[in-house]
């Protein structure tokens, strides 16, 4: 008779299990509640990476038209006034950037100017420093990262500082340098 009570009472326990599976309310809201916490933590982060991939593009077309500049001076003494005429097959308008140049025969910025509110603008300056020692003249490039994020309409100015013959490409006021060559 013992065993068949353990039995009996063994199958009720495990009856009873089955019926108390599941989740209860509070346990599913605090997961919830969880995740929302960890989302909102994630979430501008998130945005920022898609916005900084998005103005690498301006960055690397930037760059490219100072290298190009400075290839294009070498071949006929004169910085190009188009981005056409350099032949780096960039169209002067994606979905995020403007792409202008704008400069003189001694100087030229090449602009990548932000066309959403979210992104930083670029500037590329590239100028002719002479070389008192020689009568070479070399072209020295500056790559310039607006300090602001926001839509730009203007093209900007080429920028120089110092004293001939020690002139070197400058960013332009609310710009900082990137890197220089």
């Amino acid at each position: 008779m013992k065993t068949e009570l353990k039995a009996k009472f063994l199958q009720h326990i495990l009856n009873k299990k089955k019926n108390d599976e599941g989740f209860t309310l509070i346990e599913l809201l605090v997961v919830i509640i969880i995740i929302g916490i960890l989302s909102a933590i994630a979430l501008p982060s998130f945005l920022n990476q898609a916005n900084k991939g998005k103005q690498s593009e301006a960055k690397q077309y930037v760059g490219s038209m100072n290298r190009a500049q400075q290839a294009y001076y070498l071949e006929n003494a004169e910085f190009s006034t188009g981005i056409n005429q350099l032949g780096l097959g960039i169209n002067t308008a994606t979905e995020n950037y403007k792409y202008e140049v704008k400069g003189n025969a001694s100087q030229v910025a090449n602009n990548g100017l932000s066309s959403k509110t979210a992104l930083k603008s670029y500037v590329g300056v590239v100028i002719l420093s002479s070389q008192q020692q020689t009568s070479e003249a070399t072209t020295l490039a500056s790559l310039c990262e607006s300090n602001a994020v926001g839509a730009v309409t203007t093209a900007l100015d080429p920028a120089v500082s110092g004293t001939a013959p020690q002139l070197q490409p400058s960013c332009p006021a609310t710009f900082s340098v990137l890197k220089s060559k």
